[in-house]
């Protein structure tokens, strides 16, 4: 990296003293973490794709377990929320239902529910965090940083929502039930939202079957000064929203150690379309509100399906043989209006042509891996394997029947394989593997929109072969103390939609035009991680750098893709104490990220990443108590304050949130009571403040306090 000496020293100094001053390790920990347990060797991390446990592997890893997801969920209503929430280095949400500028790392991660990708990277409108119900989330495997484990789009890392497996009774029906109610700060009639779930299993014998269905009712939102929040109405909205999700998984025994299993998930977020916005101003400090009206056209959705067939043989020659088919139909329609970039007289003459886009994506795939350990060699284990993915997508104007981005068609082939050894009884693990990825676009001849020209743009097929590499070493330097250090790469496609849609020059071509050499970026990374009594904490350094990143640019008043060297590093510490007062544990996560751009192609980084492209700083600070049946968490996250250079009107002015929770069980059920943003801090989000920080329309306060009342049942 050719970071600025001054910022790279201080971080380097910066992450010396903390490994110098307390015990760290490679891991952020969060409640319900396995870290807080002591137990580290039970823990095998599904998205990794192998046995091995997760102190064997060289990544910063955390697990949320489902108790945390269910207390969290009621703190934050979405599951990329929860993430977003004890992740420092995952930047703050927008609390819209767009995910643009959201990132892992400051980059973006790959979104996966049981292993099927949900991210869009083809045409990305930034709503792959909204795909899944949390109530049906069993854990959150978050791996940090680039990395090819997945395939495409993991440069910030990997969020694979593992989805509820409870434990099923033969001869009766078992499961839980769930129901909340929430108020906006000042009780305000239109802010009241509500949530049921029901998620019900049995064990036939040689067949089991899990079924369920939840049901989210958003209201208005209100900043923490009792204004209404303004509403999205192009990227979509939050509140004033409803969400149903369904669940089914089924499985059969096929003997001692084969299985055959099936998950269908059916998600659908659609906006009520209850209020309009009323801009704000930036010179008076007033955000955007909105107020109670009704929008033309389809009011904003999200509509996804995910389906896989796993098959699993534990004992195949020794080894394990896993093998997915699965498919993902997505759909995500956005606000429209009378934009210029619609505008076509040979339909409409007048100028005021309305019109708005939805996102079509349909993908289907296999992946197979064989794991096993290798006799002539002890110690050694090799996984192997093939994944295939056909990504089919384009953006249509919905209300009049154009395609927008052209139907595009992805494929890719990769074989993969893996190999780790472990050394010195077990202390020692090094690994190492590659991974080939033969890819393959195609898009057949299209014409732009008027605005554009229109121009006759003439359809290809660009391909691409690229390999990916891996390697890293992890050491139990002294009981409880573990060391590692790792290299990885990650790719994603730039989004080639944004690129196809703008083409303004006459006499081009795909095969010619197109630029789909992949996003490489390499991510290297140092930690520790200690584990020892009441005392587990973890340190990782990392800088990872892409020579032609995809980075969003604002031009004219749209986000362009400008493909720019990138490098990014930064430092996160976390720690959990165990006090000696019986079930009181006090713990704290800390992100530092720093990250600078190309802007002016000659190779070397010049100017600072803005807010589009990568989060603040930010320390989480969390006190947890639970005695008997009655639990208690109170939780802060602080958001530090950031300026980009180049751009004084993007600054951010940071803040700190405090959440509240508490839970007594009884049996009645579990009764709960959540308290968001208690203290009802007014502020304006990461996003309005650092993105198009002159628009008055996208000047969006946060969301202040929030009360929930819940209850849960199982059965």
């Amino acid at each position: 990296m050719t970071f600025f000496l001054t910022g790279r020293r201080g971080l380097l100094a910066c992450a010396v003293g903390a490994l110098c001053v307390a015990p760290a390790v490679s891991g952020q920990t969060a409640a319900g973490d396995e870290a807080a347990s002591g137990d580290k060797e039970v823990v095998v991390v599904s998205a990794a794709r192998t046995s091995l446990p997760r102190s064997a592997l060289p990544n910063t890893i955390q697990i949320i377990d489902e108790d945390t997801v269910d207390q969290q969920a009621q703190l934050t209503g979405s599951a990329v929320d929860v993430v977003s929430t004890l992740a420092p280095s995952f930047s703050p949400t927008r609390e819209k239902i767009s995910g643009a500028g959201e990132s892992l790392r400051g980059r973006s991660p790959l979104y996966l529910i049981d292993g099927v990708p949900q991210s869009n990277p083809l045409r990305d409108g930034s709503r792959d965090g909204f795909t899944i119900d949390p109530f049906f989330i069993e854990r959150v495997e978050v791996i940090f940083g680039s990395n090819a484990i997945q395939g495409v789009g993991a440069t910030g890392g990997v969020i694979n929502y593992v989805t509820a497996d409870p434990d099923l009774v033969t001869g009766r029906w078992t499961g839980r039930l769930m129901a909340q109610a929430s108020a906006a700060n000042e009780f305000q009639g239109d802010g009241y939202g509500a949530r049921l779930g029901a998620l019900a299993g049995q064990d036939f014998g040689a067949v089991d079957l899990v079924v369920g269905g939840a049901w989210n009712k958003r209201g208005a939102f209100y900043s923490g000064d009792g204004r209404r929040v303004g509403v999205d109405g192009t990227q979509g909205e939050l509140q004033d929203s409803q969400s149903a999700s369904f669940f089914l998984k089924t499985g059969a025994d096929l003997g001692e150690a084969r299985r055959l299993e099936l998950m269908a998930q059916r998600f659908e977020l659609e906006g009520d379309g209850d209020y309009v916005l009323v801009p704000g101003s930036r010179a008076a400090n007033l955000p955007a509100s909105a107020e109670r009206g009704s929008s033309d056209g389809v009011i904003p959705t999200n509509e996804v399906t995910t389906v896989s067939l796993n098959f699993t043989d534990e004992n195949l020659f020794g080894g394990r043989l896993r093998a997915q088919t699965f498919y993902q139909d997505f759909s995500a329609v956005f606000g429209g209006g009378v934009f210029g970039t619609f505008q076509d007289p040979t339909i409409d003459p007048s100028g005021a042509l309305f019109d708005q886009s939805a996102n079509k994506s349909e993908k289907t795939g296999f992946r197979v891996d064989y794991d096993r350990e290798i006799e002539a060699l002890p110690g050694a284990r090799v996984t192997a394997g093939v994944d295939y993915l056909a990504d089919e997508t384009y953006q249509e104007l919905i209300q009049t029947g154009r395609n927008w981005v052209p139907e595009t068609t992805f494929t890719s082939v990769a074989p993969f394989v893996q190999v780790y050894q472990t050394l010195l009884d077990g202390r020692m693990t090094l690994s190492g593997g590659a991974r080939q990825e033969i890819a393959k676009l195609e898009v057949d001849d299209f014409e732009t929109l008027f605005s554009y020209g229109p121009q006759q743009v003439a359809g290809g097929s660009p391909e691409f072969e690229e390999t990916l590499w891996n390697a890293g070493a992890t050491l139990e330097i002294v009981d409880g103390l573990t060391g590692y250090a790792s290299y990885s790469q990650g790719f994603t496609m730039a989004d080639v939609g944004r690129i196809l849609r703008g083409v303004s020059t006459p006499g081009q071509d795909v095969d010619t035009f197109l630029d789909v050499e992949p996003v490489v970026s390499d991510n290297q990374e140092l930690g520790l991680e200690y584990r020892a009594g009441p005392v587990s904490a973890s340190a990782a350094y990392f800088w990872s750098s892409s020579d032609r990143g995809s980075l969003l640019v604002l031009r004219n008043d749209v986000f362009e893709v400008q493909r720019q060297r990138t490098e990014i590093e930064g430092l996160e510490l976390s720690a959990t104490w165990e006090t000696p007062i019986e079930g009181l544990d006090i713990s704290g996560a800390y992100a530092m990220l720093e990250g600078e751009t190309d802007s002016d192609g000659d190779g070397a980084v010049d100017v600072d990443l803005d807010g589009a492209n990568i989060g603040p700083d930010r320390l989480n600070l969390a006190v947890n108590y639970a005695v008997g049946p009655f639990a208690f968490r109170v939780q802060n996250q602080n958001y530090f304050d950031r300026s980009f250079d180049g751009d004084p009107a993007a600054g951010f002015d940071g803040y700190s949130i405090v959440d509240a929770f508490a839970s007594y069980d009884t049996e009645l059920g579990v009764f709960t009571l959540a308290v968001a943003n208690a203290f009802d801090e007014q502020f304006v989000t990461y996003n309005t403040q650092t993105t198009r920080p002159t628009d008055n329309s996208r000047f969006f306060a946060g969301r202040g306090r929030v009360v929930t009342i819940g209850w849960q049942q199982d059965f």
